[in-house]
């Protein structure tokens, strides 16, 4: 923004969001109606928008089908025009009078008023559109008595059944299989519907916060059976006895070699340069059977402590806990949605999830912007997050890293693992650490770097 070199004309420049609003969309032939996969999307980056406002105590104030759009560039959908939220009282009652679309308006707006909780009934509007239809209390015609009819019944009337109009609007072109597939609606999305259209303010949830947090809460929510059977306990039981056995043996052998195992004795290795030829052979020998030895006592190890000790379930550690159903179900989510080219919804699941500091999902975000694919974070950014998931244990975060600070200097080796789009420093203690780590929790990949890493620097190629 600023002001031209002429001095008198003032502009501001903003984003150009190129695709259709929501009306233009319910428009299209065959598009009466959402499918529940998109109501779902939409509900989690409208709700989104609204708390991302109200979180900066803006009032939105015309929410309404032609004021949202979907970018075609990012498949985000984009909360628009926000004229009203800098109006006084009485310049939004004349704007409502004349001009507002009154089938979207809560009912405290007649008066002037605007809440948070004002945009949550224009969300709960929209929402309802999507899946009847239509909109609650449609205008018929643009007269001041449509108007006025609309908006008594705004304060007055309950809305119409949902359901009842969902079924109507089915397009005749899907088949019976689709049908019932789509009148199968989840409660929670039908109830938070109602609730948004409350007629009292305070009946509302209170703000786009409260909302986008109930969203998220039921948006990836599979139906899991609560506990465990007496018979899978019993398997888990035994199972982890056998691996207490396979530990204990594992000790053993460990205390009895000749050569201690340890990353410092690793590391020392890095520094056998240009050696006799005799001996290299013999070197790299040693090092893949420890490696080897090192995965085999990890993965035992690993295996115990997430299933527990003690005859237990599961450990709770941070960095060992399983993630809970739900999680696992959204993560299930996400890499389909990856895996099918849909990248703007896998990376609102992953974007959720690493605020909630799940190491998996934390690391596929960063990752991602590491490779050019998210562009809503920075490199930097990107890195810190693969850093965090690797301090909570996550092997894949140990292993990337460890081959960025490794191999940094080989621009075309990272490139062909698909990190073309940030530069980075090397560090090759770091990264054989690292890699490591990664390789003891059972990353094959990891594995195969430190030996190609460690044949480069005994190569006389790269120095430690």
């Amino acid at each position: 923004y600023g002001i031209t070199e002429s001095g008198n004309f003032p502009y501001i420049e903003m984003e150009f969001i190129e695709g259709p609003d929501l009306s233009e969309i319910l428009k299209q032939e065959g598009r009466p109606i959402f499918k529940i996969k998109e109501l779902l999307l939409f509900a989690e980056h409208l709700s989104n928008a609204i708390a991302h406002c109200h979180m900066a105590g803006v009032k939105h104030g015309d929410i309404k089908s032609n004021n949202v759009k979907l970018n075609k560039r990012t498949g985000n959908y984009v909360l628009l025009d926000f004229g009203l939220s800098v109006m006084t009282d009485e310049q939004r009652r004349t704007s409502f009078r004349h001009a507002g679309a009154i089938e979207f308006m809560a009912p405290e707006q007649n008066d002037g008023d605007l809440f948070f909780e004002t945009d949550i009934y224009s969300f709960g509007i929209i929402l309802f559109e999507l899946i009847s239809g239509q909109v609650p209390f449609p205008l018929d015609g643009n007269g001041e008595t449509s108007r006025n009819k609309v908006m008594m019944a705004h304060l007055d009337s309950l809305p119409p059944d949902m359901l009842s109009l969902r079924k109507a609007a089915l397009p005749a072109t899907w088949n019976n299989q689709d049908k019932d597939a789509e009148m199968n609606l989840p409660q929670w999305l039908i109830n938070m519907t109602l609730k948004c259209l409350e007629k009292k303010p305070t009946d509302r949830f209170a703000n786009g916060i409260q909302l986008h947090d109930y969203v998220m809460k039921h948006v990836y929510t599979a139906v899991y059976n609560e506990g465990i059977s007496q018979n899978d306990l019993d398997v888990l039981i035994e199972e982890n006895k056998r691996l207490q056995r396979e530990k204990l043996l594992l000790q053993e052998q460990l205390q009895q070699s000749q050569t201690p195992v340890s990353f410092n004795d690793y590391q020392n290795s890095f520094q056998l340069q240009n050696k006799a030829e005799k001996r290299t052979w013999r070197i790299k020998a040693n090092i893949a059977a420890l490696i080897l030895l090192l995965v085999t006592a990890a993965l035992v190890y690993y295996f115990i402590t997430n299933k527990g000790s003690n005859d237990n379930l599961p450990s709770t550690s941070p960095n060992t806990q399983v993630p809970d159903a739900n999680t696992q179900a959204a993560l299930a989510d996400a890499k389909e949605h990856l895996d099918n080219s849909r990248l703007a919804a896998a990376l609102l699941i992953y974007k959720n999830l690493s605020d909630r500091n799940i190491p998996n999902a934390m690391y596929q975000y960063g990752n991602l912007a590491l490779e050019g694919r998210n562009t809503a974070i920075t490199c930097a950014e990107g890195i810190n997050l693969i850093d965090k998931a690797s301090n909570a244990g996550y092997a894949a975060a140990k292993k990337t890293l460890g081959l960025l600070y490794a191999f940094a200097d080989d621009e075309s080796f990272i490139k062909q693992r698909g990190y073309t789009s940030c530069t980075y420093t090397r560090n090759i203690n770091e990264g054989a650490k690292l890699l490591m780590e990664a390789s003891l929790l059972g990353d094959d990949e990891a594995a195969k770097l430190l030996i190609e890493l460690n044949a480069r620097v005994q190569s006389g190629r790269w120095k430690n």
